[in-house]
């Protein structure tokens, strides 16, 4: 396979990726909106659509897989967590969500993250030192699961990083293993009527990336990473990575810096501060940021 032509960066090894024109998912954040519009079903429809589960799978047909298995990478340790929280949000782009859901390997590539530093942050969840048993999570060592539930029925997986109460969501992922198994999970909400997903739709979005990998508070919350052996974070095996991505992280030329999702209500000051992260080009992102990429190719 030819090599493209390289970027100057503090990552040596960038190439530029292929670029995407999907449309935007305007998915609001998952810390203050509704991550996703989908209508309320009766318990009747929803029994009803899980004894058709044949119909959820038919998309699946299509789903392209890799020709051959992927190779298990190196599980990130708890001094890779032990990181400030914005660092780590950075430092998490182009890694891998592993999860073992029934003996089997189900695993996405991060694409997208946010920065919640606690304290001062007015939108996250420890603002000003608060702690509860919801929260806990945040005050636990670096590398600790913070799932937690929303309107009953969502939930969004956040990860500890150094410092009390600070975590950075995972907004969104590529899928790379067991897409038929996120189909599942996405289409369990979704009924018999939705249209299929795409692949780069199981996991572009908070909750999204949560049902397409089974992660609930019941299974995943205050998980340690480092040492779990159903859920954990891991390097790409070096001839699956794909362009921009290599041992160093994701090259810098292609981190689009941005604001967070849906924070607005919370004062102009920390709804502007540029605390989200996402992979240039890449069309699993939930929402891009037109005006900082154009800023950036400019």
């Amino acid at each position: 396979m030819p090599r493209k032509r390289t970027l100057t960066s503090t990552n040596t090894d960038c190439k530029v990726p292929k670029a995407s024109h999907t449309t935007e998912d305007e998915i609001r954040s998952p810390y203050f909106g509704d991550p996703e519009r989908v209508s309320e079903a009766s318990e009747r429809e929803e029994g009803k659509a899980k004894e058709s589960l044949s119909v959820l799978l038919d998309p699946i047909v299509s789903l392209p897989a890799p020709a051959q298995p992927r190779g298990s990478g190196q599980k990130l340790t708890e001094e890779f967590y032990d990181q400030e929280c914005v660092a780590l949000a950075k430092a998490l782009l182009g890694k891998v969500m592993v999860r073992v859901v029934e003996g089997r390997r189900v695993s996405a590539r991060v694409v997208e993250t946010e920065s919640y530093l606690g304290g001062p942050d007015q939108a996250s969840h420890s603002c000003g030192g608060k702690r509860t048993p919801r929260n806990e999570p945040m005050y636990m060592k670096p590398g600790t699961a913070y799932v937690y539930s929303i309107y009953g029925m969502y939930h969004c997986f956040n990860v500890s990083s150094r410092g009390d109460g600070a975590c950075v969501l995972v907004r969104a992922a590529e899928p790379l293993e067991g897409l038929e198994v996120m189909v599942q999970g996405r289409g369990a909400r979704r009924g018999t009527t939705a249209p299929p997903l795409k692949p780069h739709q199981l996991c572009n979005g908070p909750s999204k990336l949560c049902q397409a990998l089974a992660l609930t508070k019941e299974s995943a919350n205050k998980l340690d990473l480092a040492e779990s052996d159903v859920f954990w974070m891991e390097e790409e095996e070096e001839e699956e990575q794909e362009d921009g991505i290599g041992e160093a992280g994701v090259c810098e030329s292609l981190v689009v810096v941005s604001t967070r999702i849906g924070i607005d209500s919370y004062g102009v000051e920390w709804a502007k501060k540029p605390l989200r992260f996402y992979i240039l080009g890449n069309k699993c992102v939930s929402v891009k940021d037109k005006q900082a990429e154009k800023y950036m190719v400019g």
